[in-house]
């Protein structure tokens, strides 16, 4: 069991020093985008396949997250992906991070996405 929560502490890191990398303008834009979203996802409370569903509802969580988090540090140059995985160490052993402003626009995403789900679906119904 240990293993896995040193797993866990380390993937969290991984995605706090991803974050970091977001607002650092050394990384291309693209790359900045892509690193936002999967940090977006990553911390985001709201998953592409609920959890509640058995087997497939952990597969994003497990699969998806990981493959984001590899791809973006593939993207990543290794000395700006240093410097933020140092800088995300300091700043875990210090206290946890939080950001406030983030974590309103990640919510507002998503209420945004469901208000035109309802949008549509609504759409879809009427005809």
């Amino acid at each position: 069991m240990q293993g896995w929560k040193q797993q866990l502490h380390r993937l969290k890191k991984e995605t706090y020093a991803i974050y970091l990398a977001c607002k650092d303008p050394r990384v291309p834009w693209y790359t900045r985008i892509l690193a936002g979203l999967i940090v977006a996802y990553a911390f985001s409370p709201i998953d592409l396949i609920p959890d509640f569903i058995p087997v497939i509802g952990y597969l994003d969580d497990l699969i998806l997250v990981p493959l984001g988090i590899w791809l973006v540090l593939k993207m990543i140059p290794p000395a700006v992906m240093a410097d933020c995985r140092e800088r995300a160490t300091s700043a875990i052993a210090q206290d946890k991070p939080t950001n406030w402003i983030v974590a309103f626009i990640i919510v507002a995403i998503w209420f945004g996405l469901g208000t035109l789900g309802v949008i549509w679906i609504g759409r879809i119904l009427k005809r």
